[in-house]
């Protein structure tokens, strides 16, 4: 079921549901120019479906068939949006609620429950995520390497076809003057997402949202996940010594996985992903 959810900002974000009466809720968070149609999200979304929860995967602003209206869109620290969404969702009667995070949903969830901490409703009792560039700032150089170069072009020319497509539709607010300075994924977030969204300088904003900072102030029990073989991950995602004294924090590094990957051939068809986050939320 799909629906459409209008924010305080006269905005909206798409919301794809699939309901079975449960009062058992996982909300699901894509990766970077993914949506709630990716392979990853619907074979979470099945799984948790066919065990017994209501599922939720929402678009972040701008990632859904259509464009956004406001001339901010979606970022890795844009936990409102995420608020936004467990609060229209859990009110709904929902008397548990499950967040499940991939690469930049992933380190958005971590953020959000780091930012709630011992304050974050009772309603929601655990997060769950997978690949997650827990360090903005060291990610996006390791991302930007030649090795990745097949990844972050493909990634560049989404983000960059988002810039030309709003432009287009507000030309008086937002120009083109600086794309042809945007060569790499931190020049893009130079030069169009920290002004979009209110932060100084590229730097400003990965420090802002790293949600490496916010780990130590999570307060349910909470899984991260990064494969050993992801190449998008630089070592500081990877804080094993900080976190193995976190009373809620479970830090797991398998030695293969890739970046959201995690692919697993058995009789259920579910990816070792999959199972991991649902023997986790049935068992933390």
């Amino acid at each position: 079921m799909k629906e459409r959810k209008e924010t305080a900002d006269n905005d909206f974000l798409d919301l794809d549901w699939i309901k079975k009466g449960n009062n058992r809720l996982v909300i699901i968070s894509h990766g970077l120019e993914g949506s709630s149609t990716r392979p990853y999200i619907k074979g979470m979304a099945r799984t948790f479906s066919e065990e017994g929860y209501d599922v939720l995967a929402w678009n972040f602003r701008g990632c859904s068939e259509e464009m956004n209206k406001q001339l901010r869109f979606y970022h890795s620290g844009a936990t409102e949006d995420l608020d936004h969404v467990f609060h229209h969702a859990a009110d709904a009667g929902y008397d548990e609620v499950y967040l499940i995070g991939f690469s930049l949903g992933g380190n958005l969830t971590l953020k959000y429950v780091g930012e709630e901490g011992a304050n974050i409703d009772p309603r929601i009792k655990i997060a769950v995520a997978f690949s997650v560039p827990l360090d903005l700032d060291s990610s996006c150089n390791t991302i930007s390497e030649s090795s990745n170069f097949i990844y972050s072009s493909r990634f560049l020319k989404n983000l960059k076809e988002k810039i030309k497509r709003k432009a287009a539709i507000m030309p008086e607010k937002l120009t083109l003057t600086n794309m042809p300075l945007v060569k790499t994924i931190r020049d893009f977030d130079e030069h169009y997402t920290a002004p979009l969204h209110g932060f100084e300088s590229a730097s400003a904003y990965y420090k802002s949202c790293s949600s490496i900072n916010f780990l130590e102030s999570i307060a349910i029990p909470t899984l991260i996940v990064n494969a050993k073989n992801d190449p998008f991950l630089s070592e500081e995602c990877y804080p094993i010594e900080k976190l193995k004294n976190h009373r809620h924090v479970t830090f797991e590094v398998p030695e293969k996985g890739g970046h959201v990957g995690f692919t697993e051939f058995n009789n259920q068809k579910r990816y070792w992903s999959e199972k991991r986050a649902l023997r986790f939320i049935n068992n933390p």
